[in-house]
């Protein structure tokens, strides 16, 4: 009996550091992966989209920030972190107390570099950690490049990527690039070029997606 092929399946994932359903959607689908195991030959590519672009470096309280945004009172903003909390809790991510937000475009920077090192994921998971369970600041160096080294990456290249500003015209292109295609909320999960699923989903909903893709190409294979 000869052994089933992989199906190589490429997901684009497009996010901010900033967003929770970011971290959620992130963790689902990477649950989802591991339930399918075998069938696919995953590559994730990670994709910047900024929810704060005009934020300030020193950041802005969250309740003040998402009450003149959204127009939530704080006991709306309140109930929504506890949702958060519940439903990242039920993927094996841990959300903890954060109390600003903050600019994330040298963090977006910094991933752009780590995809070249091939420690894209391993990044950006380091790095939503950082901000949405320990509560750092993701638009300070010193974080960003403490995050680099836990997983394994060159601090000094990190720090001048950086201090230099490298990047920067790939990370805006980008953006730009997924704006055109009306992406304009995150996360957005795009499989093989053709086909999206939007929001922080369970992990049911990722691996029935993704079986159903398998399923069509290897029908029209």
């Amino acid at each position: 009996m000869t052994a089933m092929t992989a199906q190589p399946l490429e997901i684009d994932f497009v996010s901010d550091v900033a967003c929770p359903w970011c971290a959620i959607g992130l963790s689902s689908l990477q649950q989802a992966l591991a339930r399918i195991g075998g069938d696919v030959d995953a590559r994730i590519v990670m994709h910047p989209f900024e929810l704060n672009p005009g934020m300030a470096r020193e950041g802005e309280d969250v309740v003040e920030y998402l009450g003149k945004k959204y127009g939530r009172t704080p006991e709306q903003i309140a109930e929504t972190q506890a949702m958060i909390r519940e439903r990242g809790a039920a993927v094996g991510f841990e959300f903890g107390a954060r109390t600003r937000v903050y600019n994330t475009f040298d963090a977006h920077r910094l991933l752009c570099w780590a995809a070249i090192e091939g420690k894209q994921v391993p990044l950006k998971l380091a790095l939503l950690q950082a901000y949405h369970s320990d509560g750092k600041d993701p638009s300070d160096h010193g974080v960003l490049i403490d995050a680099a080294r836990s997983v394994g990456l060159d601090a000094a290249q990190a720090r001048e990527v950086l201090e230099t500003g490298k990047f920067a015209d790939e990370v805006r292109a980008e953006e730009q690039q997924y704006q055109a295609m009306g992406i304009q909320s995150v996360p957005a999960v795009i499989f093989n070029q053709r086909y999206l699923v939007s929001g922080g989903q369970p992990a049911d909903v990722f691996e029935q997606a993704i079986r159903q893709i398998v399923s069509e190409r290897s029908g029209a294979a």
